[in-house]
């Protein structure tokens, strides 16, 4: 059945034709994009989310400080995790309500327009250490009909190898979480060691839902003389782990 949809999604001109008339320099998306369909592109707008300070009355009595104290420690207490440890990481939300997602992305990193991206952030004077997501039609209805997460990151893989640039490929960890309404999502982290930028830690998650592919890519670099930091390393994973179907 897996291998059956893969040729069906290969077989996709449509979308095939698409990538032919733009670029999207994310070399690892395309690997990714490639597993199921040969290459497509879906440039779209998106919408920011901001958030607002809460602020407290100045002219409080004792006792109703003393009940704002308590009812805050209350709240902040029963706050989900991810609230709080996206607050200390600096990350903010953004929502694209067109195309229907939603995930966490570091308050310094700026939004840039590229082809091929339906959406891309990147690091302030490290372009090369970015955020992109990819949405595009295809026919399935989830993502476990065309393969277990094993078989994807193995195709995945197969795919950076045939690149000429790329010198080794190793996958880091395979995961399966569930999103909104129990929307299957996969989650892979792995290196690539390329001609082009030298090594790089890469974080990918995945869904269908609504008849669309939702791709998450996050690549940063992780040479040997500055390897990637356990701070950073936990932001990006939290950026990998809130992508998820916007409601």
């Amino acid at each position: 059945m897996a291998l059956k949809t893969l040729s069906f999604l290969s077989s996709h001109s449509t979308l095939s034709q698409c990538h032919q008339h733009s670029q999207f320099s994310y070399a690892s998306s395309r690997a990714f994009l490639s597993i199921f369909f040969p290459k497509s592109t879906s440039p779209t707008s998106c919408i920011h989310e901001s958030h607002k300070d809460m602020q407290l009355s100045p002219c409080l009595s004792k006792r109703k400080l003393n009940l704002t104290l308590l009812l805050t420690t209350f709240l902040w207490g029963v706050l989900p995790d991810t609230l709080l440890l996206a607050q200390e990481l600096e990350l903010q939300r953004y929502t694209d309500s067109k195309e229907g997602f939603t995930l966490l992305i570091p308050s310094s990193w700026t939004k840039v327009d590229k082809a091929g991206a339906t959406a891309l952030f990147q690091e302030e004077n490290m372009g090369s250490n970015n955020i992109g997501v990819v949405v595009n039609p295809v026919r399935l209805a989830s993502l476990g009909e065309f393969g277990s997460p094993q078989f994807v990151v193995d195709k995945l893989l197969q795919a950076e190898r045939r690149k000429e640039s790329t010198k080794e490929a190793e996958v880091i960890t395979v995961a399966e979480r569930s999103g909104e309404g129990g929307l299957q999502v996969y989650e892979f982290e792995y290196k690539i060691d390329s001609t082009r930028g030298g090594m790089k830690r890469i974080f990918s998650a995945a869904f269908v839902a609504s008849k669309k592919l939702y791709l998450l890519n996050i690549a940063h670099s992780d040479k040997p003389e500055s390897p990637l930091d356990p701070h950073k390393r936990m932001i990006l994973e939290q950026v990998l782990h809130s992508f998820d179907a916007a409601t």
